[in-house]
């Protein structure tokens, strides 16, 4: 009898089609977590009363945190208030930043990516910024919604891995071309997170958290993950990370 495959736990979006709310997760994130980590993908509600982080980690084997059209409430991380127009969801905050917290001291894996990386930031204590565009000598680091999806998502600049860190260990290339698709980004790096890895602006584009594998990325490796070798390489180490820790459960 085959073993069945560890699970990841993927928490959704909160969002409202037409007059009715949705819990919902891109198919893009759900395939890469069962194609690219070998894992059973399961969606994770983000209700009003949120279900219990015990509850979640005695279920699943590892997390994934996805991107999302919505940012983290800044109330969460002392910012000013967001502009009127922006889309937050903190159904997700509330269920999301928790959980974090309490998996990095279950030693859960996790990976983390844009929203999610952001989330990772804030969960354990440091800032974000609300427009990146608008620091001066950073670059706009947001995708032209009007172009076609390969486009958005192709590369867009160069990221430098910091020496010493989860993804130098992974044997990545020293610098490697990452697509670009936010317009937030991070201000101060939680004080129990390291940097692993910069874009040429200075703009922090992965963290990490000691005591298992705990890594954000700022950029999408979901997407057509099986072109580019990075992106197998990290969600390959994910994949391995969560079946050690099923087999240790």
């Amino acid at each position: 009898m085959s073993r069945r495959p560890p699970i990841v736990g993927i928490p959704s979006d909160h969002r409202m089609i037409g007059a009715h709310p949705f819990h919902a997760v891109g198919q893009k994130y759900i395939v890469a977590v069962k194609d690219g980590a070998s894992a059973l993908p399961l969606l994770i509600p983000v209700l009003a009363e949120p279900l219990g982080v015990d509850d979640i980690l005695e279920t699943v084997n590892g997390l994934f945190f996805t991107g999302a059209p919505s940012n983290v409430a800044p109330m969460h991380y002392g910012g000013h208030d967001p502009r009127h127009d922006t889309l937050l969801d903190q159904q997700r905050d509330k269920l999301t930043l928790p959980l974090m917290r309490a998996a990095a001291e279950r030693g859960t894996p996790m990976l983390c990516v844009c929203r999610g990386f952001q989330e990772m930031n804030v969960a354990f204590g440091g800032t974000l910024h609300q427009h990146l565009h608008e620091i001066e000598g950073r670059e706009d680091h947001r995708e032209d919604k009007n172009d076609p999806l390969d486009v958005q998502y192709g590369p867009r600049h160069d990221v430098s891995v910091i020496p010493g860190g989860l993804l130098a260990h992974l044997s990545l290339p020293q610098t490697f071309k990452v697509n670009s698709l936010h317009s937030q980004g991070i201000d101060k790096v939680a004080s129990n997170l390291r940097a692993e890895a910069k874009a040429p602006d200075g703009t922090v584009e992965a963290v990490s958290k000691s005591g298992s594998f705990a890594l954000g990325v700022q950029w999408h490796p979901e997407w057509k993950f099986w072109e580019n070798p990075v992106s197998r390489a990290i969600l390959s180490a994910f994949g391995e990370a969560v079946a050690t820790h099923a087999r240790r459960k």
